[in-house]
């Protein structure tokens, strides 16, 4: 149903465009074609003929609907025109369009029916549709606009397109005298100033009764769009003066931009090459200056330019996000003015400065370097300078040929004085000649003066040394005239010689500047300095000896009334001389010991050594302590017997012989730390002191601990003792052992009595003499097992043995040589005979011997 009703209404609207009541419609339609084809630059002139191709169709489709449609065929035959048409109607129907019984063929065939229901179809959609007023839509609109704007006329009241809008027209243009004159100047004016062609016929509107309102509708929509479009150019220019506000805001926020990146990069590109430059000053003051330009251009200059930087990425970000928010294109700055670009400028710029900084530092620890060897230099060529000054004159003389006997004598002893002070200041010029070259070598700024000045000292060296030895050659010839010398002078010269040089060496030693970087150095110096002051007292025991030999010269003078000269003729040096440069050399001393200490502060610590010792010797202590326990449980446990325990006191002394390499390595890092002079471990209570106690104890204990067990197998072996006995006797020294393998007397007398022994004050002391010899005041478990085996075995006494002997002497209190040596083996009678004393009576016979006092003292009971 919906489809015939769009049919119907199109066959109807068909009808009424090809009608001969409305002769106007094609007029209008090809009127209304052509004010838009105009924009093309064409125009048709028979709205039936000029659209059968399809290609003015087209162009008409594109410019009312600002698209582009596909490209046209370019031929002339009938199937390419039916394309061009099909083409556009399918981009009519693409619009929404229903085009019923309108077909590409009737179009080309020229039916005008047809051509005119496509341009009123194509005049609905794109020049009324789009009318909307007050939520009405096309034809509505379009009738509510015109009765809005003809509301303020009187007896103008617009209800539709043809009876009452024509006639309130053609009432309204009737009031005038002519009123088709003035359609006609209305439709003029439309078309001059509004740019509407002329669509109708002032005639034709005049005269017909119900004009056609296709066609009013189509010229009053060329009205609506005209004015609609003023206001559109209003609206448009608004919004165009708030878009040029918003890019005006824009582009200045660009310019500030471009002006404040262009004015860093400015200063990055000056700066640069003034941090670049590696131009290097010749003194210490001037690199210091560049050091403090330096440091003034980081704390004054460079901070105001860091806040530029900041701010111009600030602005960046903002001018960024103000165009985003208004839809704009992101602002690409000029070449090179990236934000990436000044970064990468900046970060260029902090490496240059890092250069620089790194530069001026090292050129300064260069230049401090140069300035200690020149320093070094000047001071040792003063004093050379001072030493060589006059030298020369003196070695040009020729006083010899003038002189006595004694003066050429003493000029010779002088002259080799003055070659053994030449030779003690070899080393002085060769320490100069390389200290020159190493200035040179470090590109000295002076080096044109050192070397000048140290060429002057080697020619003036070199000349010395020739001087000097044609002095000696002339003296050497003249020698030989002369026989006599005065030794004392000479003595004196000698001495006072060397010990001038060794003064100038200590002194020159004692202000020698140096530079060191470990302990190890300054530890070299402090010993080295150590040994010289250790040389003192043997050096002023020279002092006093020269100081002798003068004072000896003086006596023999006052003795034998000698008159002496003013001067001693082999040397220059006076005891004066001597004994204010001894008292410079004393002031040095201490001045150096400063010095020394004041770098020793400097140094770091032996602290990995102390570590080192300590994690050693925390494990060696411990070790040592548990085997001395181990070995003393061993020695009191009475559980198994001697050769058990003389087994494990063997393995015991094999494990701490094996452990002898932990000592050792111990040793040598107690070696290491003493040659750093690490006298000092907070990190253990061990030292290695107490370690070798500990250890020789150790061995000590376990020898001694051995030995005993030996001694105890022995005893019981020899005496017949059980090891039930020997455990009984070691469970009754334990238990009143409180010394660790000793007894103090009183626990021993204790003992005795807890073993039945009925003990007075004599037999104690009696005993005491037995076990303890040497007055020790201690009772050993070695000593305790003697005494209780001598109480407990059978053994031979004292009484016994003198009975043997009178059987042997046939009853007589003594006994001859005969006898022994008759009765007794050869060594055992020997034996006696030296060992016993002559005896004491009247009855005996000349060499009788005295065999009672002799067998007492086997046993302790006398002295032999």
């Amino acid at each position: 149903l919906e489809q015939r009703r769009h049919y119907i209404q199109h066959n109807y609207t068909l009808y009424s465009l090809t009608s001969d009541k409305f002769p106007s419609i094609p007029c209008t339609f090809t009127a209304w074609c052509n004010s838009h084809l105009r924009k093309a630059g064409t125009q048709i002139e028979n709205i039936e003929e000029d659209f059968r191709n399809g290609l003015k169709l087209m162009l008409l489709l594109e410019v009312i609907s600002g698209e582009r449609l596909p490209r046209p065929d370019k031929g002339k035959m009938r199937f390419h025109k039916i394309a061009n048409v099909n083409k556009a109607l399918d981009f009519i129907c693409s619009k929404g369009v229903k085009l019923v019984s309108i077909g590409a063929e009737e179009i080309v065939d020229g039916n005008v029916k047809m051509t005119l229901g496509m341009i009123w179809t194509i005049i609905l959609r794109f020049a009324i549709q789009d009318i909307s007023v007050e939520e009405t839509s096309a034809k509505e609109g379009l009738l509510l606009w015109c009765q809005r704007k003809t509301a303020p006329y009187r007896n103008v009241n617009v209800q539709n397109f043809h009876i009452s809008l024509c006639g309130t027209l053609f009432m309204f243009m009737s009031l005038q005298d002519d009123p088709i004159g003035n359609l006609n100047t209305a439709f003029e004016v439309a078309e001059k100033f509004l740019d509407i062609p002329k669509m109708l016929d002032a005639e034709d509107i005049v005269n017909t009764p119900k004009p056609d309102e296709k066609a009013i509708m189509t010229y009053v929509s060329c009205f609506y769009h005209a004015f609609a479009g003023a206001e559109q150019a209003e609206t448009a220019a608004n919004r165009i003066c708030k878009v040029l506000a918003v890019n005006q805001e824009n582009e200045k926020l660009m310019e500030e931009y471009e002006k404040l990146a262009s004015e860093l990069l400015e200063w990055i590109r000056r700066t640069i090459p003034w941090l670049e430059n590696r131009v290097a000053e010749q003194t210490m003051q001037a690199m210091q200056q560049k050091l403090e330009d330096f440091r003034d251009y980081r704390r004054v200059h460079k901070p105001p330019k860091v806040q530029e930087k900041c701010q111009l990425e600030i602005n960046f970000n903002t001018l960024q996000t103000k165009l985003r928010l208004s839809n704009r294109p992101a602002f690409m700055p000029s070449e090179g003015k990236m934000v990436s670009d000044i970064a990468n400028a900046w970060k260029g710029l902090e490496q240059v400065e890092k250069g620089y900084e790194e530069w001026l530092l090292t050129e300064i620890h260069r230049l401090e370097r140069l300035e200690h060897l020149a320093e070094k230099f000047r001071q040792k060529c003063s004093l050379h300078e001072s030493w060589t000054s006059g030298k020369e004159e003196l070695l040009v003389q020729k006083d010899y040929e003038s002189a006595s006997l004694m003066e050429v004598r003493a000029l010779m002893r002088k002259h080799e004085a003055f070659e053994s002070d030449l030779a003690a200041h070899q080393d002085r010029v060769e320490q100069i000649a390389a200290i020159a070259q190493e200035l040179n070598e470090l590109d000295f700024h002076d080096s044109g003066t050192i070397n000048s000045r140290c060429q002057g000292i080697c020619d003036q060296w070199d000349n010395l040394g020739t001087l000097t030895q044609k002095r000696r050659d002339s003296l050497e010839r003249v020698e030989k005239l002369w026989e006599t010398i005065d030794q004392l002078f000479l003595e004196f010269a000698k001495r006072a010689a060397p010990f001038n040089n060794w003064m100038d060496g200590a002194m020159e030693d004692l202000q020698d500047m140096f530079i060191v970087h470990s302990i190890e150095e300054i530890q070299s110096l402090i010993t080295a300095h150590d040994q010289f002051k250790a040389t003192l007292p043997e050096a002023d025991k020279e002092r006093m000896a020269t100081l002798g030999i003068h004072n000896e010269i003086l006596k023999i003078a006052q003795t034998y009334g000698i008159k002496l000269v003013a001067e001693n003729p082999y040397t220059v040096l006076s005891i004066q001389h001597i004994n204010n440069k001894w008292e410079s050399v004393k002031q040095l001393v201490p001045m150096r010991d400063q010095m020394l200490q004041e770098e020793v502060a400097r140094q770091q610590s032996n602290e990995r050594l102390r570590r080192q010792f300590a994690a050693q010797s925390n494990i060696i202590g411990p070790w040592i302590q548990t085997k001395m326990e181990e070995i003393s449980h061993v020695s009191i446990d009475i559980a198994g017997s001697l050769e058990e325990q003389m087994s494990s006191l063997k393995q015991c002394e094999q494990n701490i012989v094996n452990y002898k390499s932990n000592i050792d390595k111990l040793e040598g890092d107690h070696q290491l730390s003493q040659e750093g002079l690490i006298f000092d471990n907070k990190h253990t209570n061990y030292t290695m002191e107490h370690i070798r106690v500990g250890w020789e104890q150790l061995l000590t204990t376990i020898a001694r601990t051995i030995n005993e067990v030996e001694n105890q197998i022995l005893t019981r072996d020899a005496k017949g003792i059980s090891q039930e006995q020997l455990n009984e006797f070691r469970a009754s020294f334990n238990h009143f052992d409180r010394r660790n393998g000793m007894m103090d007397p009183d626990d021993f007398r204790a003992c005795l009595i807890s073993m039945g022994y009925d003990l007075g004050e004599v037999e104690f002391a009696r005993i005491m003499t037995l076990v303890d010899p040497n007055n020790t005041s201690v009772v050993t478990f070695q000593a305790f097992i003697d005494f209780m085996t001598r109480e407990t075995a059978e053994t031979d006494t004292a009484e016994q043995v003198i009975a043997s002997f009178k059987i042997l002497a046939s009853d007589k209190t003594y006994i001859t040589v005969d006898e022994l040596r008759r009765e007794l083996p050869p060594e055992q009678a020997e034996y006696c005979i030296s060992r016993m004393t002559k005896y004491i009576g009247n009855d005996a016979p000349p060499g009788a011997l005295d065999y009672i006092s002799f067998s007492s003292a086997l046993y302790g009971e006398s002295d032999l």
